[in-house]
């Protein structure tokens, strides 16, 4: 029969887990990885951000609404990282709702969707 875990054991876990030394220990073997991870993820975001502001300049928007436009971008990208397919293509369709009604227009929210990502809408 299996010992159950009290919570005694999670405690001690617990503990352990976050141990300065032990998190330390962890990080330091680690940090390159996080440090690489990061770089890539920084690039293709500072990438996504000119793209983004490449159409926005096309379509004519406001500097006062570049900010806006970028934190949908931002939102479907994050998307982009998790989804695929058609569960992307609604993703981005409620996103690009959601910033409609906080006022961006759609057609430019459509080509940030069409030409950055290459995001069709959904069936």
């Amino acid at each position: 029969m299996a010992r159950l875990v009290t919570g005694g054991d999670r405690h001690a876990k617990w503990e352990r887990r976050y141990d300065p030394a032990h998190i330390q220990t962890i990080t330091t073997a680690e940090k390159p990885i996080y440090s690489a991870n990061a770089a890539v993820k920084f690039t293709d975001l500072y990438e996504l951000e000119l793209a983004v502001k490449q159409v926005l300049n096309s379509q004519g928007v406001s500097v006062a609404d570049v900010a806006n436009y970028l934190n949908f971008g931002r939102e479907v990208w994050k998307c982009d990282q998790t989804h695929d397919g058609e569960t992307l293509k609604q993703e981005a369709a409620v996103l690009l709702a959601k910033w409609v009604a906080r006022g961006l227009g759609m057609s430019v929210l459509e080509a940030i969707r069409n030409d950055v990502f290459h995001i069709d809408a959904p069936a």
